[in-house]
């Protein structure tokens, strides 16, 4: 891999730089659908609906116009253009967003709206909660940071070298794993810089 990995950060954007679960529940709602279980992860558990519907109605939202809306994700805005302007980090992003080009350019310029258009140098984007495994054997061994909050996805890239960070949520706390954990973007920020 040609670049420096030292000043790459690899992330995650629902539930790391973006605040996917706020958005799609408001759509869910809107939509007619009632929160059943707050802190659960899967949409199923959520609305308690069918494991395949709930799939189909986060590929819907995934590819809808609300894509481009999400909001940041508590103060990633704010750290990770720290990272950037005080200490020459990039970042590539990794998201199991969906195949479909225009929801990808949704998301991409969802991204530059709030983070500005020099922070991310890599967009890659696969479909609906397909698994990232390929994409960060692309890293082995690089130790880039790669902070993710689907416990794991972040098992998987320390496996394979990386430095993962885990953001914590209600859906993952109960996962037991020597993997750090951090509640935002400061406490990442300050395990990166050492500040």
């Amino acid at each position: 891999m040609n670049m420096r990995s030292d000043k790459v950060i690899l992330t995650d954007v629902d539930g790391v730089l973006l605040d996917w679960s706020y958005a799609f529940d408001s759509w869910m709602m809107r939509h007619g659908f009632s929160l059943n279980n707050p802190d659960a992860y899967l949409v199923s558990d959520r609305y308690n609906i069918k494991l395949h519907d709930a799939k189909w109605y986060a590929k819907v939202f995934n590819e809808s116009a609300w894509i481009r809306k999400l909001p940041p994700f508590k103060d990633a805005i704010r750290y990770v253009r720290m990272l950037q302007a005080n200490h020459g980090f990039v970042f590539h992003v990794i998201s199991s967003l969906s195949d479909d080009e225009y929801a990808q350019h949704l998301r991409t310029k969802n991204l530059r709206e709030l983070f500005g258009d020099t922070i991310f140098e890599k967009y890659v984007y696969l479909d609906t909660g397909a698994p990232k495994t390929d994409i960060l054997k692309q890293y082995e061994n690089s130790e880039c940071f790669w902070i993710e909050d689907r416990v794991e996805n972040a098992i998987e890239g320390q496996n394979l070298g990386l430095r993962s960070i885990i953001m914590s949520h209600e859906h993952n706390k109960e996962y037991d794993t020597d993997i750090k954990r951090v509640q935002n973007w400061k406490e990442i920020y300050e395990i990166i810089t050492g500040e």
